[in-house]
């Protein structure tokens, strides 16, 4: 997919306090606890089928990503005990979450190797219906630009992960060729994002302090365009970046060189924002407002429950996205009932084939009967 690059400018206040607030949303607890939970549900479910896969059908799912899954979720538990008790090395390499993420990578790119689909570890046409919906259960672990706090690699030139705010903020930055990561819903008040504190470091520095840094340039006034004289002015360099503490301090992307039409490799000064000492009472606060739900602009004023319309029936099938939090229950099945989230991805049935008593997977129809 070919992106047409939109520009977000750091100087505009709005665009600061957004950016501010999603570095907060994607190095939170609360963000990388979901990420863990819907991938064990994920995991849980490819488990099951792959033990329930006809024999007969030829496009199965390999049995042997399970143990990669296995040590992806094992990673993502020893990561999340680390960030509860306030701990950030863990997104630094050869640490558990950046381990993690690695190894989702490489899942996604042999998820499904069968020639009709899948070329030389990419997805190159959409998937058999079944094979599409563990797809969408592993992409819903996935956040955009989940990478921010990650280390640095030296064989990508130390390049900060966030060169533009672009990245954060395009919607269509979340819209890949066979799958869409949901855009996260801001607050109706974003917080302002607060003064700098210090210290003041350069590309190469050892990062001193957990958190959020912003780029800067350093000038002086100068007498007769030689002598640096006066106050230090600190103008903003680019976009912010989450920054881990022992790490090294980024470079930034220059202007492409017209003959290469590669960045070239500059270096900036760093400005701490905001230290990141979250967790480290052994608290984890209330993170609700990292995923709240959008409201649609057309729904009515709440008059009381005396004076609500009857709702329309409300159906989706195996794969879809759940509109709705509540309980539903499956049309074919009587009796089979699952408390399911907005959001999440609507699962099948497993349950015994008519005639034969067999156990297999059924795929059905979702009905809600009562909202969450």
């Amino acid at each position: 997919m070919i992106y047409t690059m939109k520009q977000y400018d750091m100087q505009d206040d709005l665009t600061r306090r957004q950016v501010f607030w999603l570095l907060q949303r994607l190095t939170s607890y609360a963000l990388w606890k979901r990420k863990r939970d819907a991938f064990a549900t994920f995991a849980n479910e490819y488990e099951v089928a792959v033990n329930t896969w006809p024999e007969d059908d030829p496009e199965y799912m390999p049995a042997d990503n399970l143990s990669t899954i296995y040590e992806i979720l094992s990673l993502y538990d020893k990561g999340l005990e680390q960030l509860a008790r306030g701990y950030r090395f863990i997104w630094k390499d050869g640490q558990p979450l950046k381990l993690a993420v690695n190894r989702y990578y490489h899942l996604c790119q042999y998820f499904f190797p069968h020639p009709s689909y899948w070329e030389r570890g990419a997805q190159q046409a959409p998937y058999p219906p079944k094979v599409d919906r563990l797809a969408r259960l592993m992409r819903a672990s996935e956040f955009q630009m989940e990478h921010a706090p990650f280390e640095v690699a030296a064989s990508n030139d130390n390049f900060a992960q966030l060169q533009s705010a672009t990245l954060l903020l395009d919607p269509d930055r979340y819209t890949y060729q066979f799958y869409e990561l949901d855009y996260p819903v801001f607050p109706p008040t974003l917080p302002q994002v607060p003064p700098p504190q210090g210290p003041v470091i350069e590309s190469g520095d050892e990062v001193t302090v957990d958190g959020i840094w912003e780029p800067v340039k350093i000038s002086r006034g100068k007498v007769l365009g030689l002598l640096s004289v006066g106050e230090k002015t600190e103008e903003n360099n680019g976009c912010f970046n989450y920054l881990v503490k022992g790490t090294p301090a980024p470079n930034i992307k220059g202007r492409p060189d017209p003959r290469t039409l590669q960045s070239a490799v500059t270096s900036t000064h760093w400005r701490l924002l905001w230290e990141d000492t979250r967790y480290k009472d052994g608290v984890i606060p209330d993170e609700s407002q990292y995923f709240l739900v959008a409201q649609h602009r057309d729904a009515p004023a709440d008059e009381g429950a005396a004076h609500e319309e009857p709702e329309a029936e409300i159906e989706v099938r195996t794969g879809d996205i759940c509109p709705v939090t509540g309980t539903w229950e499956a049309t074919e099945f009587d009796n089979h009932r699952i408390e399911a989230s907005q959001g999440m991805v609507m699962p099948d049935v497993l349950a015994s084939a008519a005639g034969s008593g067999e156990r297999r997977v059924h795929w059905v129809t979702w009905r809600l009967v009562r909202r969450g």
